[in-house]
């Protein structure tokens, strides 16, 4: 699989990687058995980027992944932190960043972890000197090799691009969020961030699976957050209402290229921008993690694709989200 530069990490990655959230919780019931299996079809297939948090089944995922990789060596684990207190600015303190850290190296069995994330805090935190600092202390203690950001919206990517400690920023990027592609990515690029990109397939909406008569389970993210009722709705479905997304899938149904999926074809839509260091779908079967993985064997999409997506964008989706992220 094609790598790319991890700039400020000091690694390659493989373009495409595998999102963990499904392996702890929000996505049904995933046994650590079918989390095994899900994560050696992915890493057999070529992936060497998991992205994980603290949060995702209060540690489950983190642990799974932690016991897997004992039989398997040069990955390069993210995690995340920040989600499992109160959503204040206050609670961002260096004593608490040990504290969330330290349960992350232990549920992950490792001494440093790769990438500590930011795990979508609230605004303030992002312009705050203190926050920066004391990740830096972090990476002086050996506690974490690099540190990043997960963001909801593209004044919180911008404001953390400017740090020069930043090594990342996790943003959602996909073909029905198309705001980061103005501002975000060329900022990154220019000051050698990478961009990790999340919610790739909008909650499975660009998978093609999906219609009108689709339920999810009512421990799925997508029945329960629908408006928002647990975090932020741009985490379900991109924030774009279900039926206005089925529709757009329709319209760039035509542009799949032959022998690929709808999913593969939103995955190397992702691609297709230089700027994207990975993107990390997620996956909750070694099929589905098998199937996300080919996506990088398909060619660049031709500039017709593009701009089927950018018409459907404008017309379908810009009024629901491109003012709220």
């Amino acid at each position: 699989m094609e790598k790319r530069r991890f700039g400020r990490l000091g690694r390659e990655v493989a373009v495409i990687g595998l999102g963990a959230w499904q392996l702890g919780s929000d996505w049904g019931e995933v046994s650590e058995e079918d989390a095994h299996a899900t994560l050696g079809a992915a890493v057999d297939a070529g992936v060497t980027f998991i992205d994980t948090a603290d949060v995702y089944g209060d540690g489950r995922s983190e642990q799974a992944i932690g016991s897997f990789l004992k039989s398997r060596t040069g990955l390069t684990v993210a995690t995340k932190m920040g989600r499992r207190v109160d959503q204040d600015p206050a609670n961002f303190t260096l004593a608490n960043f040990r504290e969330w850290t330290d349960r992350s190296r232990a549920n992950l069995g490792v001494e440093t972890l790769d990438l500590v994330q930011l795990h979508c805090p609230p605004t303030p935190v992002f312009s705050t000197e203190a926050v920066y600092d004391a990740l830096d202390t972090l990476v002086q203690e050996k506690r974490i090799a690099a540190y990043g950001v997960s963001v909801e919206k593209v004044d919180e990517a911008l404001a953390a691009i400017a740090r020069p400690g930043t090594a990342s920023v996790q943003i959602i990027l996909n073909a029905l969020r198309l705001k980061p592609l103005e501002r975000v990515l060329p900022a990154a690029a220019e000051a050698g961030v990478g961009i990790i990109a999340r919610v790739p397939l909008a909650s499975g909406l660009l998978s093609g699976r999906y219609d009108e008569h689709t339920t999810f389970g009512a421990d799925d993210h997508r029945t329960y957050n629908r408006h928002g009722e647990a975090f932020d709705v741009g985490e379900t479905f991109s924030g774009v209402d279900f039926a206005t997304g089925l529709e757009a899938v329709r319209r760039l149904r035509p542009y799949v290229p032959q022998d690929a999926t709808m999913a593969q074809f939103a995955l190397r839509w992702i691609l297709d921008h230089p700027a994207v260091t990975v993107v990390i779908p997620g996956a909750r079967n070694a099929g589905q993690a098998q199937g996300n993985v080919a996506a990088a064997a398909l060619a660049p999409l031709p500039r017709e694709a593009h701009d089927a997506v950018q018409a459907v964008y404008d017309e379908l989706i810009r009024p629901q989200v491109h003012d709220r992220w």
